[in-house]
């Protein structure tokens, strides 16, 4: 594992401080006062630094946002390997499982040491294949309580069996499922399934007593993802503990 110093900036809005851990870049957004809940965020590039900025205007209740960049994508965000979906997509090469780990004993350790108090809950957000890979972590470790897949990738070979088939390692106090409302209009044979199968995910889980929200946005996959980004990660820190 490789770390760099914490490099640590502030603007009139918030501070903020950077991790480097194993070619992996790490963004703290550490709440101002003490003992409020992390949310973790996997991002394609760096747009955790818009999103963020979005919740803050927006006044929401004070959290701890992490983001991770510097992922290899197809890899360290699904599940097991599967066959390029398209002639341009590349393949899948199921990464998830080393991923988590790092991120379970090497990142979450070294960014809450930069966190004021306790953590309250943690919860784990991602857009995309990393909306996946936020459900996939259920199965696999107790750690997060709440789950934000915006836009996420249900529609992966297998996924949806994988769910109905395994118990998670501890059921999420809150779920919020999104997509666009267009991005099942493709001829593509798999991305075509992901509303059904987000929709029927989102019955299993809501039968399971878990309280689950599924919203449709306007726009097609890429439409909006930071706005919807930010009101998924919205969705769990409002939410209330039953």
């Amino acid at each position: 594992m490789t770390y760099s110093n914490t490099k640590i900036e502030s603007t009139e809005l918030y501070s903020k401080h950077h991790l480097d851990i194993s070619n992996k870049k790490i963004t703290v957004y550490p709440s101002s006062v003490p003992d409020r809940p992390i949310v973790y965020l996997n991002t394609v590039e760096e747009e955790g630094e818009q999103i963020y900025h979005a919740l803050c205007h927006a006044k929401y209740p004070e959290f701890t946002l992490i983001t991770i960049n510097g992922l290899t994508w197809h890899h360290d965000m699904s599940p097991w390997e599967i066959a390029p979906i398209s002639k341009n997509s590349p393949p899948c090469t199921g990464g998830a499982d080393k991923y988590l780990q790092l991120l379970i004993h090497e990142i979450v350790p070294q960014a809450e040491k930069l966190v004021p108090g306790d953590v309250l809950w943690r919860g784990l957000a991602g857009y995309s294949l990393a909306g996946l890979f936020a459900i996939y972590s259920i199965y696999q470790t107790d750690l997060f309580s709440r789950i934000a897949s915006i836009s996420g990738s249900l529609w992966f070979p297998g996924f949806k069996e994988y769910i109905f088939s395994h118990n998670m390692k501890n059921m999420p106090k809150h779920l919020y499922l999104s997509l666009g409302n267009r991005e099942c209009k493709t001829k593509n044979p798999y991305l075509k399934t992901v509303q059904t199968c987000t929709e029927e995910i989102k019955t299993f889980y809501t039968q399971k007593g878990i309280d689950t929200t599924f919203q449709l946005n306007p726009g097609d996959h890429f439409k909006n993802a930071v706005q919807r980004t930010a009101c998924g990660i919205a969705q769990i820190i409002t939410a209330q503990d039953i």
